[in-house]
């Protein structure tokens, strides 16, 4: 598919764009940014321009497939445009930052018969994976008792000033809770049933007393497990993503439990590295986890457009972890 980048904000639609460069399916045919200096850094990554501006990619009826990567405040319109004229879209996360901008791209969507997609990687990172297929197996029982926690380090000085603008960021729950979510979701199925409570304030970003960066909410899923989360950017500076509990979860269930962050690769047990480990009743040892592989994002997004079987990330719930995440941080933004 010819697939065409537009908006280099943030650091995660490199990995797309990469991921594009080397995947077989997949041609490059341009991009677009309209800030100098994103463009510049961009361009030293190796990225080639050939679009002056948004309309003239939407306009070129070679590009199947536009990859958005600008500030989030301004992905939803984008996402809309480039529904309007007959393209798929793959957005970084997040998709939107409204409920109305999600309505309308949902729409779009399906009026036009196109593909929407976020970058939820998680689901294909190997250990969550693992994870899936662990509980599918019934060796945990009803899953009853979930956390996670998606801390950030803040990085203010470095991070695009965009943040800190107002309407450009739309919240940290939307901005890093969405993962989590979404990785409920793929599994074991547990959409948000009701949002028992949700809060935001300000911590760290002293320097911006407006930008909330600390947020913690309690769910109900629909298979009647609560989860706890915080998706604060309260990790050191220094430490940063080198932090071991980055990404960190815990899920309990009747017969068992597991815990794991995607940072620390695997656990430790007896001076020796080890797979991750998950504990069930009637056993006092760990036991090992094994490796599951399902594939790649991009790959998968070709499964999606062509309504094959076997879709990682269906659209529905690209739309449907959109959506909760969007009503978890308006139930914030209410207290």
């Amino acid at each position: 598919m010819k697939i065409a980048f537009a908006g280099f904000r943030h650091g995660h639609i490199f990995v797309l764009y990469e991921m594009a460069k080397n995947h077989s399916d997949y041609e490059i045919v341009g991009a677009f940014e309209e800030l100098d200096s994103a463009k510049n850094t961009a361009i030293e990554k190796g990225v080639t321009f050939n679009y002056s501006t948004y309309r003239a990619l939407l306009d070129d009826k070679s590009v199947e497939v536009v990859a958005i990567g600008s500030a989030y405040g301004d992905r939803g319109q984008m996402a809309i445009e480039a529904l309007k004229a007959g393209k798929h879209v793959i957005c970084d996360k997040p998709l939107c930052t409204s409920l109305s901008e999600l309505n309308e791209i949902e729409k779009l969507s399906k009026q036009n018969g196109l593909t929407v997609s976020c970058m939820f990687t998680m689901r294909f990172d190997k250990k969550i994976a693992s994870v899936k297929k662990l509980i599918e197996s019934g060796k945990l029982g009803k899953i009853n008792n979930v956390y996670f926690g998606g801390q950030h380090p803040l990085q203010y000085g470095r991070r695009p000033s965009w943040y800190f603008e107002k309407n450009k960021h739309g919240g940290v729950i939307n901005d890093i809770a969405i993962h989590g979510i979404d990785t409920l979701s793929y599994l074991f199925g547990g959409k948000v049933e009701k949002i028992n409570g949700a809060r935001c304030w300000n911590a760290y970003a002293k320097e911006e007393p407006e930008f909330l960066d600390s947020a913690q909410f309690m769910l109900t899923l629909s298979n009647g497990a609560g989860v706890i989360a915080d998706v604060s950017y309260a990790i050191p500076d220094g430490v940063e993503f080198k932090l071991p509990y980055y990404w960190q979860y815990f899920i309990w269930g009747t017969e068992g439990m597991i815990g794991f962050s995607l940072s620390e690769k695997q656990f430790k047990s007896g001076g020796e590295e080890q797979p991750a480990f998950y504990y069930v009743k009637g056993n006092e040892s760990p036991i090992p986890l094994e490796e599951f592989d399902v594939g790649d994002y991009l790959t998968d997004f070709l499964r999606v457009v062509n309504g094959e079987d076997n879709q990682i990330l269906p659209m529905s719930e690209v739309l449907s972890s959109t959506r909760a995440t969007l009503e978890i941080q308006r139930r914030s933004n209410d207290n």
